[in-house]
């Protein structure tokens, strides 16, 4: 019979202190180790009993996988029984299949994506190997805000790389293809624990954020394993292991004075902050079309008083009509039709429209600067609401409230189905649990 204990590894201690935990298979005078994807500190663990003390924050969990593992080795081992060398029941634990890095996996996906054209959810997919990144070179020996700090200098040069030209898209992806230094058998529900700790942290996300990155992690486990990469085993979702939760969140409108306010602020023309008071009102009067497609507009997506505007995420067509309030910011423009080279707004005027990926750069950078401005006239208007690009599709749910039809409702915000529709317009009725209310307390 094989002898089998979980150790810890001590002689391939990393920087932060703490070392991979492994099943070491004893057997005829010969061992061999199998890594199980786990690192703990010195001070955490118990030799003797091959577990973790409970100083450890995750003690519970960790330990019923130890045992988890250790009972697989061991049926594995009464399976072979004496035919079996400590090489072979390895084998038999880990699977016949070679381990792929995970990094490798996901860089094949998002190259895929930069060469469709689909830049956004690409670089959001990149940033999330950089944060796993982040995650496995942690040095828990040094203070958050000395981690913190570092993280901040290397985004802000790989930036600083990538405006320069310095830096493509490509280079990351060829970096993180050759990176093998984190396998898809590496990330289970415990590592998933500690990758979102690691995530509010040292990388302050908020939730959608972190449930974000989990779905990107769950979505390369769900193709790996159709694609015969790994095997199901390792899926670390569902069941009694890591269940994504996806909160609905607080969204949160204009009301019909703020929108006022906003439509009645004198500002200097031809300024970013005109502009963007232009471009903002005019997506709230065509019911909250998006900020990065209303920069995209052009002349020739109107006719005969009506926008024919085809949405950019889903690439749904819609045709509405010009309102007077849309109609008078569009005369303001018609007298740089020509220095706009065609575009309704002037942030893309110098754009290379043959070059996506240009096209993309261009319009994150106005957006991102509409953002800017925003805050600045949500201060000029007093209001307290967080004054964003999104925010005017939010207005638009706000002021129709239960005044519009959900089918038509369906129709204007280009939803597929109209159960998003009512989910999402659920965000601004309020009347009916208001008066439930005020039943109670009124007595």
């Amino acid at each position: 019979m094989a002898s089998i204990k979980i150790v810890r590894r001590k002689n391939k201690q990393r920087k932060d202190g703490t070392a991979p935990l492994a099943l070491r298979i004893s057997k005829d005078y010969k061992t061999n180790y199998c890594f199980l994807g786990q690192y703990v500190l010195d001070k955490d663990w118990n030799a003797d009993e091959g577990k973790v003390k409970k100083s450890h924050p995750n003690s519970k969990k960790l330990n019923n996988f130890l045992l988890k593992k250790l009972t697989e080795a061991n049926d594995i081992s009464f399976e072979k029984n004496n035919n079996s060398s400590s090489k072979l029941i390895k084998k038999n634990l880990q699977g016949s299949r070679t381990r792929n890095s995970f990094y490798k996996i996901a860089a094949l996906r998002i190259e895929t994506k930069f060469k469709r054209g689909v830049f956004s959810v690409a670089k959001s997919e990149l940033s999330i190997l950089y944060n796993l990144e982040e995650f496995m070179n942690l040095d828990e020996s040094l203070t958050i805000e000395e981690v913190k700090d570092a993280i901040k200098k290397r985004r802000k040069e790989r930036i600083s790389k990538g405006r320069k030209y310095e830096y493509h898209w490509d280079d990351a992806i060829t970096y993180f293809k050759k990176n093998s230094s984190l396998y898809f058998e590496d990330i289970n529900e415990f590592f998933i624990e500690k990758y979102k700790t690691f995530c509010q942290v040292y990388l302050e996300h908020k939730t959608r954020t972190k449930t974000n990155q989990l779905i990107f992690i769950r979505t390369l486990f769900n193709s790996a394993i159709n694609d015969k990469i790994i095997d199901k085993k390792f899926y670390p979702f569902g069941g009694d292991k890591e269940k994504i939760k996806i909160g609905s969140g607080n969204k949160i409108g204009l009301t019909a004075p703020e929108i006022q306010k906003i439509e009645n602020i004198e500002l200097t023309e031809d300024t970013s902050i005109y502009h963007t008071q232009n471009v903002w009102l005019f997506t709230f009067y065509f019911a909250g079309i998006r900020i990065s497609d209303a920069i995209k507009l052009k002349w020739s997506d109107f006719k005969d008083g009506r926008l024919f505007y085809v949405m950019n995420k889903n690439e749904k067509p819609l045709s509405l009509k010009v309102s007077e309030k849309a109609e008078a910011i569009l005369e303001y423009y018609k007298q740089d039709k020509e220095a706009n080279n065609g575009f309704i707004f002037p942030f893309l005027k110098d754009v290379n429209e043959s070059d996506t990926e240009d096209v993309f750069r261009k319009t994150r950078n106005a957006t991102k600067l509409l953002n800017k401005y925003l805050k600045r006239i949500g201060g000029i208007c007093e209001i307290d609401k967080n004054l964003s690009n999104h925010i005017a599709r939010h207005s638009f749910g706000n002021i129709a409230g239960n005044k519009i039809h959900p089918r038509m409702l369906q129709k204007l915000y280009r939803h597929s189905d109209l159960k998003t529709t009512l989910v999402y317009q659920a965000n601004f009725i309020h009347e009916e649990a208001d008066d439930a209310l005020e039943s109670v307390i009124n007595f």
